[in-house]
This record gives C-alpha cells, structure tokens and sequence, in this order.
C-alpha cells in the first residue's frame, strides 16, 4: 500500500509538473473559480429576491448542497482517469497496463490529473465554513469530525460511481453517459429542501445512490433539525460500504475482459 501511494503520488507531482508548463494555467484555474463562485452567487440571488423556503433558509440549503458539491469535487480532483476509462477501453491502453507490476486502478487513477479542478474542493471547504459560521454551529471536535465524515464518505460514494462505472464498462465496451444521473443529477437532488422532494426521488437518493446520507443528514445532526443522531454519523460507513460494493463490480467486469487482440 505504501509503494502504490509513494507511485500515485509521483505521478500526480509529474501531472502538476506538466500542468504549469502550460503558461495559461492560471487562466483556467481563474475560470474554474469563477464558474463555481458563480452557481452559488446564482442560488443567494435567487434566495435574497423570494426569500426562504418554508422553514429552509438560504444558508441551510446551502450547506448540504455545498457537502455535496465539495465531495463530488474531490472525487473528480482524483478519479479524473477513472472517470474517462470507459471510453478508452477500446484504444488497447489497458493491455498495456495489465502488464505492468502495478495495481491496475492505481494506474488508471494516476494516468490523469485536472490541475484547473483544484479550486473546487477549495470553494467548496470555504463555502462550508462560511455557512457554519452563518448558521451559527458550534465550533467543536464532534461537529468537525461529523462534517469531514461526510465529505470523506461523500468522496468515497462519488468515487465509487466511478469505479462502478468503468466496471460495467468492461460489458458495454463504450462510454456511459447515465453515470451523470448519478453525480451531477444526484447533486442537483440536494439543492432541494427535503421536506419537498418526492418520495421516489428521496428513496432513490437515500437507499440506492446515498447522497443525503453523505449531505443533508450530516448537516442536520449538527445544526440540530430534528433528524435522528444516527443517520448523521452513516456518511463514512455508507461511503466505504458503496465503494466496497463498486470495487465487487470491477472485479467482476475486470474477469470478463477480452483482449484488443483478440
């Protein structure tokens, strides 16, 4: 484990490396910010003209949208190879990678790295605690560790789509397009207060792809809104069981591989 975190590490220090000898790089990180700093100057403008929601205030909106958000963002910082594998299966590169003593997802993940994707996760951490302060939670080891669980357990549910993905890619031979109901769909779901989303789709978020489990329950058992204590400590254990059960459909897809060549 050691040596593979050693190797993905140097491969992303040479991606980074590679990233800045292109002199417009900062341009595109600019760019990025702003489009994110945008989305959400978009939802305060909205909630500054018609005001709250019901009991859902701006600010608590926000929040689960933002512990969303931030988890997808570090799962595309990471998973960039992961998340372009499907449509590369038929170019030969994994026979190559097969030969090589090393794991293969840890190739896979390391083969790209998105420099301009960075100021997401960083907007991301900064909006959440722009929105503790704002929400007034109190500052505390629990409420920390309640949050970075949730962004952990997030990061590993996303990540697990994406290994997912590539897994049933192996049968499809092809790019899946479907992969984003399940990130960029599933994180538009939390934008909606929970009170007023519909039961399939509250079902389908919270049993099938657990995104509330890794956003809104998290930030209710530290802001207090009535939701039992247990559901916000599941974000971490519901990650690693999701990508658990995606790594199973690797497995499975990866024995099924036929060769390019053959």
């Amino acid at each position: 484990m050691a040596r593979e975190i050693s190797i993905y590490l140097k491969l992303t220090k040479m991606h980074i490396r590679s990233g800045l000898e292109y002199r417009g790089w900062w341009m595109m990180v600019i760019y990025v910010t702003v489009g994110l700093a945008a989305d959400l100057f978009a939802i305060v403008l909205m909630f500054l003209r018609f005001g709250g929601v019901g009991e859902w205030s701006m600010e608590r909106i926000l929040l689960v949208y933002m512990l969303a958000s931030t988890s997808y963002g570090l799962a595309k910082i990471i998973c960039v190879g992961l998340e372009d594998f499907p449509w590369e299966i038929q170019s030969g590169s994994l026979d190559r990678m097969l030969l090589r003593p090393c794991s293969l997802l840890l190739q896979i993940i390391g083969s790209r790295f998105r420099l301009r994707r960075v100021p997401w996760a960083i907007t991301g951490v900064a909006a959440i605690i722009w929105l503790w302060v704002r929400l007034g939670i109190p500052f505390g080891f629990f409420n920390l560790v309640v949050l970075v669980f949730a962004l952990l357990g997030g990061f590993l549910l996303y990540t697990g789509v994406f290994v997912m993905t590539s897994g049933i890619a192996f049968f499809t031979v092809k790019g899946l397009d479907w992969i984003y109901l399940l990130t960029s769909g599933a994180r538009q779901v939390t934008r909606c207060p929970i009170d007023y989303l519909p039961k399939v789709l509250w079902g389908t978020f919270t049993f099938v792809m657990p995104v509330m489990v890794v956003s809104y329950y998290p930030a209710a058992l530290v802001c207090g809104w009535g939701e039992p204590a247990f559901a916000g400590l599941l974000a971490l254990p519901v990650g690693i069981l999701f990508f658990w059960i995606s790594l199973f459909v690797w497995k499975i897809g990866l024995r099924h591989y036929s060769s390019t060549g053959s």
